[in-house]
């Protein structure tokens, strides 16, 4: 079966520094990818070129079958949404303003008022977020929790095949998390594929059923995150020891996360997956 999004020995570095080589990576449609690499290693880079932001350096991807490069702005747009980690609205835009801006790929270049199909998506976008009940709300007066799931239902307003997220869960306390994790099922099983740059490794393993682990100056991995998230792996990419799934230890520190420090995570093993997981 031909993968929704092919990635084709891509290279890319910001001047002198390398930050992607060589990267072949096939996601079948009604994947959920978590995108794991201690920081620099080119999560963002790698979800901007695979929302045609960036160019890359050297290799192609394409999306059904088609080459990003073959793809007019607009038409791309109507396939692929990015939902950043930070949006800055200096504006006092309402949820539903905000989330309507989603259907600018639709409208004409002269601009024009919505139509009922255009309403219909923002819509179905709210509810899939569970936001619409904010729909009055001044974005910038939002909680932390509540603005992701404005970002997501801004990204879904586009209908987009695949969502590209980058750190969706970052800043948020455990329930907002859960919150956000919940509606990225919602998507899924609605039929969207999602990759997600995410730094939580427990969350990688509970809601996603593909990782892709960057490792420096070394092949990425690519599989189901039990697999490729293991000890020596980890050690790799985050310089932080690991006990293996199942071993006993006493007084281990039991943090969910792993930055480019020790400090920053200590823990990636999950007992029990979390409740509304993607796969």
């Amino acid at each position: 079966m031909r993968p929704l999004l092919d990635i084709r020995k891509l290279s890319f570095g910001y001047r002198t520094r390398p930050v992607l080589e060589e990267i072949n990576i096939a996601v079948p449609a009604g994947e959920t990818v978590a995108v794991i690499g201690a920081n620099g290693s080119g999560k963002t880079t790698l979800l901007k070129i695979c929302a045609g932001l960036l160019a890359p350096q050297a290799g192609e991807v394409v999306f059904a079958g088609k080459r990003l490069t073959e793809y007019k702005r607009r038409d791309l747009a109507k396939c692929i949404a990015l939902v950043p980690q930070e949006v800055q609205i200096s504006f006092d835009f309402t949820v539903q303003q905000l989330v309507e801006h989603g259907r600018t790929p639709y409208l004409s270049w002269l601009g024009g008022s919505l139509q009922q199909s255009d309403r219909t998506a923002v819509k179905r976008a709210m509810e899939l977020a569970s936001v619409e009940h904010l729909a009055e709300r001044n974005f910038n007066e939002l909680s932390g929790g509540e603005r992701q799931r404005v970002k997501i239902a801004l990204g879904l307003a586009q209908e987009p095949q695949l969502l590209l997220l980058d750190e969706p869960a970052q800043h948020l306390d455990i329930g907002r998390q859960a919150e956000v994790f919940s509606v990225l099922h919602r998507m899924n099983q609605a039929g969207i594929t999602i990759i997600a740059a995410v730094h939580d490794l427990q969350s990688a393993q509970a809601h996603f059923s593909s990782a892709i682990l960057l490792r420096p100056n070394s092949t990425l991995m690519f599989g189901p995150p039990a697999a490729i998230l293991t000890s020596q792996a980890i050690q790799e990419v985050f310089g932080v020891n690991l006990p293996e799934r199942g071993a006993s230890h006493t007084g281990t520190q039991t943090s969910t996360s792993c930055g480019s420090s020790p400090e920053e995570g200590q823990q990636f093993m999950c007992e029990n997956e979390l409740p509304g997981t993607l796969r």
